[in-house]
């Protein structure tokens, strides 16, 4: 198999550097970002020029454009494009300031936008690509005290679809990788958390349990490695692929609600319409 060159975001810990290692491992290069890149330098030592760190905040697009434009210049051409930066805000929607809602969608949702749209020039000219979006159960399925974390989500969802369509005839492939919970540090160092409001106190406790019969054991995520690489190897991959076990539970109670309730409110939908008599 040809060895393949990747550029992944947001490799200084989790997905993104379990990936990158699955990747050099078996002899692929990486272009990794991160904020920053002396997190980087045991995989640098190991790893040598097979890997080139890069310090990137992805909501600053034009950083974006000059990273990804040095990596292609370095590697001559870019096969994996991984957006996995990002970071869980914690809140009620009624708790999240201005500032912590932008920032969220500034980093989430624009921030592998500007990568998509950085890259999208180097895979057409190529003639193909992949391009890997990190989403989340929480961008199929929506829960209590991480709203703003689910509307980044499902705004990634929903333009990446769009996006599969728009460059298939281009070769590149679109997947989003839809993983359960995980011991990351999602929750960890890397959230972010609103000022509470003691109104929702006993919404977020029975939320807390909520979460806590849900989630179970979490994933590890050196266990996606090789998932990962099934991925980005299949001929036809998938738009859409759950990591871990249980989101698929978790969406097909939700789907079978939503279509519950709109086949019951159909009539009234149909007489909206307002047809000429």
């Amino acid at each position: 198999m040809t060895s393949k060159i990747w550029f992944i975001t947001g490799t200084s810990r989790g997905f993104g550097r379990e990936w990158a290692i699955a990747a050099l491992d078996r002899g692929d290069r990486v272009a990794a970002t991160a904020r920053d890149t002396a997190s980087l330098d045991d995989l640098v030592d190991k790893y040598g020029d097979a890997i080139v760190a890069f310090p990137l905040d992805v909501a600053d697009r034009e950083a974006v454009f000059d990273v990804v434009g040095r990596a292609h210049a370095d590697f001559g051409r870019l096969d994996v494009v991984v957006n996995n930066a990002g970071y869980g805000q914690f809140g009620m929607i009624e708790e999240i300031s201005e500032q912590e809602a932008r920032a969220q969608i500034e980093t989430n949702l624009f921030g592998a936008l500007w990568v998509t749209q950085a890259a999208l020039p180097h895979l057409r000219e190529q003639g193909g690509g992949h391009i890997i979006q990190v989403s989340s159960i929480g961008g199929v399925s929506a829960f209590p005290n991480v709203g703003m974390y689910n509307a980044s989500k499902w705004a990634l969802e929903g333009f990446s679809q769009s996006l599969a369509q728009e460059t298939a005839a281009f070769g590149i492939k679109v997947t989003l990788v839809e993983p359960a919970a995980y011991a990351t540090d999602w929750a960890g160092s890397s959230a972010r958390h609103a000022t509470p409001l003691a109104a929702y106190d006993d919404v977020k406790k029975q939320a807390a349990e909520q979460r806590a019969r849900r989630v179970g054991t979490p994933g590890r995520p050196e266990a996606t490695r090789d998932a990962i690489l099934r991925v980005v190897d299949a001929e036809r991959p998938p738009l859409r692929i759950f990591f871990g076990d249980g989101p698929l539970t978790i969406a097909t109670a939700d789907y079978e609600a939503r279509l519950a309730t709109w086949r019951e409110w159909e009539p009234v939908s149909v007489a909206a319409h307002g047809k000429e008599s």
